[in-house]
């Protein structure tokens, strides 16, 4: 439920929502959802000085109640660049 709501929201903020991806991994005690976006659109998602990103996130730990989540946006070109 939390990875299709993130979906929802991100899809809404995007120019390709077609290209959004969010993966529900489970680590240890923390539950991680993985944003991906089409690189023209990861400073959309972010938002100056990382405030829509920080409203994500706080939308997000509201829904999960007292599951611990965390959320990340990754860069898939810079993911890329390393390899």
């Amino acid at each position: 439920m939390l990875a299709d709501a993130l979906e929802h929201l991100v899809r809404g903020l995007v120019s390709n929502p077609d290209d959004v991806v969010v993966s529900d991994l489970d680590r240890r005690r923390v539950r991680t959802l993985e944003v991906r976006v089409n690189p023209e659109d990861i400073g959309k998602v972010i938002g100056r000085q990382g405030r829509t990103a920080s409203a994500l996130r706080t939308v997000i730990t509201a829904l999960a109640g007292r599951e611990q989540v965390r959320v990340d946006f990754v860069d898939v070109d810079r993911r890329q660049r390393r390899n």
